[in-house]
């Protein structure tokens, strides 16, 4: 492995793992914050509003800025406001501002949105010149931040002061590294439509790719697996198995550290026995967690079925993207662009799949509304053949290092 990407992989990790350290620290703070402004669940629901909205615009117009801009500048900008985003609910939540703390979290989630999209860009550029399954252990960084926020918020900082010190590290962090990552990743040359280059016609077009479309199947699902335990498994612990709050988040807990050890222990499966089956694994290793969650009245049995959900859902993400830059004709013609319209899918999924399973559980109770997220995984777990690595990319020679 030569110096240049070395230093890219590293910055690569430490770009993934401050959206997870923020995005962390924001969730464990929401009830403080909501105390601190003294807002009502209605309230509260307007707020986050701004986190969705942002959310949305960062992740929809991602793929257009890294084909203009590269991914470089996208992560650049999108991690300064997460940052500053952070920042700003810390001031907000201090002085009683719900419209400043709107603002905050409305600056947060479209740097999140349009920051990690272009981020996994680069990160399946990175893997692929290593020639091995990195994307991952990428993730996996993501998840460890998540660990590491969870950790600041036990220790009891108050709210400014946590999401204050947190933005330093971040724009720390980034000033840091992000010269480690190439200006022109992502970008699509201005003189390639007047060449009529076939590769970018290709990459103008990839959601008519039937292969890629089954592998966007791949990541809706599982990534609405992951997004659906974020949201819902404290509350599917407490109201559908009994267990107190405490308990309830204890097993959260533990679905986290199983994404974060399946992150970073699951390249060596995708190495040694292909995307394809690593994916089909995951999927059906996922499939019985949840539908353990769902089918078994018991607490020890839902308990370590989180492990199973958690493992389950650690690769899908990460590896159906690497599948996704690969998917075309192997040449990594319109990679960039494949990995874009990945991303976005699921992060899609992530952001507006579980918030849906409300209503179910309104009506079915949410232990019973899991059974939708476990049809699209079981689903999921027939498409992924689509995953498989094309010849030309397995031919290739890795590089060693």
């Amino acid at each position: 492995m030569t110096a240049d990407l070395a230093r890219r992989r590293t910055a690569v990790f430490v770009l993934f793992f401050v959206p997870g350290l923020t995005i962390s620290s924001w969730v464990t703070r929401t009830p403080d914050v909501r105390d601190m402004l003294g807002a009502s669940t209605a309230q509260m629901g307007l707020i986050l509003f701004g986190l969705s909205v942002g959310s949305m615009a960062g992740i929809l117009c991602s793929g257009a800025l890294v084909a203009r801009w590269g991914a470089r500048l996208v992560v650049l900008a999108g991690t300064t406001a997460i940052a500053v985003g952070a920042a700003l609910i810390g001031v907000g939540a201090a002085a009683g501002a719900d419209l400043g703390v709107a603002l905050g979290l409305g600056l947060f989630g479209l740097g999140m949105g349009g920051g990690e999209v272009a981020l996994n860009v680069e990160g399946a550029e990175v893997e692929r010149l290593l020639g091995r399954s990195t994307m991952p252990a990428m993730h996996g960084f993501f998840s460890l931040g998540a660990v590491a926020g969870m950790c600041l918020t036990a220790v009891g900082f108050p709210v400014l002061v946590h999401l204050v010190a947190v933005a330093a590290v971040v724009l720390a962090a980034l000033a840091l590294v992000i010269r480690g990552v190439p200006a022109e990743v992502g970008r699509r040359s201005a003189a390639a439509p007047a060449r009529r280059d076939p590769g970018t016609a290709r990459a103008a077009a990839v959601w008519k790719d039937p292969t890629l479309l089954l592998i966007g199947c791949v990541i809706l699902a599982l990534a609405m697996a992951e997004g659906t335990a974020n949201d819902w498994l404290p509350l599917v612990m407490v109201d559908g198995h009994g267990f107190d709050a405490a308990l309830g988040s204890a097993v959260y807990a533990v679905f986290a550290a199983a994404m974060t050890v399946g992150r970073f222990v699951g390249g060596r499966f995708v190495d040694r026995f292909g995307r394809a089956a690593a994916l089909c694994g995951s999927a059906l290793v996922g499939a019985a967690g949840l539908a353990l969650v769902i089918f078994v009245d018991d607490q020890a049995v839902a308990a370590a079925a989180a492990i199973l959900w958690g493992l389950g859902a650690s690769l899908g993400f990460p590896v159906a993207l690497s599948a996704a830059g690969d998917s075309g004709d192997g040449s990594g013609s319109g990679s960039a662009a494949r990995v874009a319209l990945a991303a976005t899918v699921g992060y899609v999924a992530f952001l507006v799949g579980p918030p849906s399973l409300g209503y179910l559980g309104q009506h079915f109770g949410l232990r019973h509304a899991l059974i939708l997220v476990l049809a699209l995984v079981v689903a999921a777990a027939f498409a992924t053949p689509a995953a498989r690595t094309p010849r030309a990319v397995r031919d290739a020679e890795p590089v060693r290092g």
